[in-house]
């Protein structure tokens, strides 16, 4: 976890390497990240491998993932955990989410599970959390955490998004993540939360 006695460290320009080998998270931080003019590399492409997420929490596994993507990279990295929280299972899938897919990465198969597990439970509340985590190759870390709040549906609706989006409802709107347009889930999201503290503290407004 960063050391909160140090001021918080802006980026200063450079390459900036996405720890993720996940398309759907690329994308969205790619568009994101558009207006600040950064040079994006990604962790496939200077083939970095994916470590083993074994923290207890989205900000752990989010600050190992940067921390050693960085320090591989010898650039500042920008990382990413997210998940489903599901109050009614405990908080599963949770850091969990992605390996409920399996090895196949099949979210089908993991919004099926979470649907079988409820077994009809009425409580049909969940939030998404992403966690972003910025470090750079000497250690230090910024943390920023953002939420979204809503129900399940079933089935699944929609075919955009990834993960478990089209079985989201984010509370207030009549689409799923997996129905709406891009640009207004980036509005909304819990990613586009932790992104607009990020860059209130780390990036220059754009031009």
């Amino acid at each position: 976890m960063p050391d909160r006695a140090l001021p918080t460290r802006r980026f200063a320009g450079g390459p900036l390497v996405i720890a993720t080998h996940n398309k759907g998270k690329l994308a969205e931080i790619a568009d994101l990240l558009r207006p600040y003019d950064v040079a994006i590399l990604s962790a496939g492409e200077l083939g970095l491998d994916e470590p083993e997420e074994t923290g207890t929490s989205f900000e752990a596994n989010a600050t190992l993932k940067a921390c050693l993507a960085a320090d591989m990279s010898q650039f500042a990295a920008l990382a990413d955990d997210s998940g489903l929280v599901v109050p009614a299972l405990g908080g599963d899938p949770g850091i969990y989410s992605a390996r409920w897919a399996g090895p196949a990465k099949d979210f089908s198969v993991a919004m099926r599970q979470v649907e079988e597990r409820l077994a009809g439970n009425p409580d049909r509340r969940a939030l998404f959390v992403a966690v972003l985590a910025l470090a750079w190759p000497d250690g230090h870390v910024e943390v920023f955490r953002g939420e979204v709040h809503g129900t399940l549906v079933w089935p699944p609706r929609g075919s955009r998004g990834f993960g478990y989006d089209p079985m989201f409802l984010p509370a207030g709107s009549t689409l799923t993540f997996g129905e709406m347009d891009p640009a207004e889930k980036h509005r909304i999201s819990h990613r586009a939360e932790a992104f607009r503290k990020l860059v209130a503290a780390c990036f220059a407004p754009p031009p």
